[in-house]
């Protein structure tokens, strides 16, 4: 029978397994919506391919630095993740305008739409860091 501090540790190890299994389970759900096609054919995932093989060409060192030096306060663990989020959003901004390069300003508007509002405070902070006016951009802030 059991008693005492193994039964404790027990339940502790339950509980936590499950708490575990329904984290991973929404992240992987949540992936599987980004991939799942929409009304289009194509998924959020296969645009953002799409979009960053089209404008792979417009990125010259300076603006790939750049993005670099603005993706760094991410965790390192999502920092893959959240760079080709923003490269693709920035190349589809770029595709759309017809750009012949990658410039600061189609940088900072795609990074900017790119990333949820609740880290536009992080982007903000880092911007100033890297002296860059911010006042062009307040609407995409909103």
């Amino acid at each position: 029978m059991l008693n005492g501090w193994f039964l404790w540790f027990i339940l502790f190890w339950v509980v936590f397994l499950i708490t575990m299994m329904f984290i991973g389970g929404f992240f992987m759900f949540r992936k599987f919506l980004k991939r799942f096609p929409k009304e289009d054919g194509k998924s959020e995932l296969d645009w953002q391919e799409y979009y960053l093989e089209q404008s792979k060409d417009l990125w010259n060192e300076d603006q790939k630095q750049l993005l670099e030096d603005l993706v760094s306060p991410v965790p390192e663990l999502f920092r893959d993740v959240a760079r080709q989020k923003i490269a693709g959003k920035i190349g589809e901004i770029a595709i759309k305008e017809n750009a012949t390069e990658i410039t600061q300003d189609l940088l900072v508007r795609g990074y900017i739409s790119a990333t949820p509002k609740r880290d536009h405070k992080f982007l903000i902070k880092k911007l100033k860091e890297k002296q860059i006016d911010t006042t062009p951009y307040k609407q995409l802030f909103l």
